[in-house]
């Protein structure tokens, strides 16, 4: 039987986990935080997609691309939190289960960085736990996808 599909979704900059501002979002690299959620989706049954970009355009395009083939979205929209409506429509428009991460507080940051657009669509919100949050996510989202299956 093949495991549940869950697409982790990055947006911009998220590349530059490990160099950019490390005060901020710590030292683990984007390698690191994919090996995390494999590890975490191994440890619940589930299989993951794991992609970054830094074009809105293309992250629409993957949202869309998991309707009718992933169980459940874990994105980190990161810059696009803000400011793409685009984005939150195509979450909204799959009807999958939908976590949006954050690995500072957003909420202890500017004031523009408070209002999330992608919190409309998104079933749950994990924010300012560090990469750990992906992990956390994992483990929400198998209980999402399990109970959607019964």
């Amino acid at each position: 039987m093949t495991p549940p599909l869950i697409a982790v979704l990055n947006g911009p900059n998220l590349n530059m986990l490990g160099v950019r501002e490390p005060e901020k979002y710590g030292s683990s690299t984007l390698d690191d935080v994919e090996a995390l959620c494999a590890e975490t989706a191994e440890e619940f049954g589930l299989a993951i997609d794991f992609r970054q970009t830094n074009s809105e355009g293309e992250l629409v395009t993957w949202v869309q691309e998991c309707r009718g083939r992933a169980a459940g979205i874990i994105i980190n929209p990161a810059g696009y939190t803000t400011t793409s409506i685009a984005v939150m429509d195509a979450l909204l428009a799959v009807g999958l289960p939908v976590i949006e991460v954050h690995i500072t507080n957003i909420h202890r940051r500017e004031e523009f960085r408070h209002h999330s657009f992608i919190s409309k669509a998104a079933t749950g919100v994990i924010c300012g736990l560090g990469v750990q949050g992906y992990a956390l996510a994992m483990r929400a989202m198998a209980d999402l996808v399990e109970q959607d299956g019964e």
